[in-house]
């Protein structure tokens, strides 16, 4: 089967500042006809950028030609060591906690008191037991792909291998947004290999949690994003702002409806992902397993190894 490689000039300018230029660059294809703009997501693969904004590719030609051995063509996962620590990635729950604007707060009221408990077993025994009550939405939360279909698998039909354990890709973002460019794209993502991996993007929003500055222009990931974490592989987004989509859009929600409809797990609300590097964790959010339900609370967490 023939090779091919791609001729062309480029400009790349980044999210943070700052732009590289090349000429005469070749690059080797999987195929021998992707899209300009996959040749441009491979090319910020092979040269290993990140905060990538906008590629643009000049001149470029097609042709049947021997690989050299580009970064990102016939790549293996990487392989993480053992973990050593845990970082602890959920917020708090408690009475009264606004997650999202506008969704009821959780309340938690006893069911049986310490004090009346002292009735019914052996002395110096008491238990307490309580009652919460929130919406699935509440806190740090996973989203099944019943939270978006009716026909998707609910919260018990999720397959814990998908949850448990994951390679985790950390993306720091927070310096590759602004408030009038909110939306993370594909090419700010695309320096790394993804598949399997729980994709956690970190914005930095998780600073305004459970205050009112939290509801309100809050960046999140694009369509164009999502569609490229499922051709790229993802098993699973997370993001630690207020929604995974712009929630100031009109009520679209193509995020959501992307990453669900390819059975992409999505967690949002995270917190704490400036503690993690780039590459090297384990992630695991994994919800109890509730039939006919879509989305509730997780305990996520990160394995750092040694």
């Amino acid at each position: 089967m023939p090779d091919y490689r791609a001729h062309f000039d480029f400009d790349i300018r980044f999210a943070n500042g700052g732009d590289l230029s090349g000429t005469g660059f070749r690059l080797d294809l999987p195929s021998a006809d992707p899209s300009e703009a996959e040749i441009g997501r491979l090319l910020v693969q092979h040269l290993g950028l990140a905060l990538v904004d906008e590629v643009e590719l000049r001149g470029l030609r097609i042709v049947e030609e021997p690989h050299r051995g580009s970064r990102g063509i016939g790549a293996d996962a990487p392989v993480v060591a053992a973990a050593t620590r845990v970082v602890d990635l959920s917020h708090p729950i408690r009475a009264g906690l606004v997650t999202y604007p506008g969704l009821p707060a959780p309340t938690i009221t006893p069911h049986l008191t310490r004090e009346d408990s002292r009735a019914r077993y052996a002395p110096g025994t008491e238990f307490a037991m309580d009652i919460l009550t929130m919406i699935g939405n509440t806190g740090t939360y996973l989203d099944s792909p019943f939270h978006r279909y009716a026909e998707g698998p609910d919260l018990a039909g999720l397959d814990l291998s998908s949850l448990v354990g994951l390679r985790a890709e950390v993306f720091h973002l927070e310096d590759a947004w602004t408030p009038e460019r909110r939306g993370i794209r594909p090419e700010t993502l695309a320096d790394r290999d993804v598949r399997g991996a729980a994709v956690l993007l970190h914005t930095g929003w998780d600073r305004w949690f459970g205050r009112p500055e939290y509801g309100a222009g809050a960046p999140f990931l694009t369509g164009e994003g999502a569609q490229w974490l499922i051709d790229a592989g993802a098993a699973l987004v997370g993001i630690d702002s207020l929604n995974i989509d712009d929630t100031e859009s009109g009520g679209e929600r193509p995020a959501h409806s992307l990453l669900l409809g390819a059975a992409v797990h999505v967690v949002e609300h995270l917190t704490n992902l400036g503690e993690l590097p780039p590459r090297g964790a384990r992630f695991t959010a994994a919800p109890p397993a509730v039939e006919g339900f879509g989305t509730f609370p997780v305990r996520a967490f990160a394995e750092l190894p040694a």
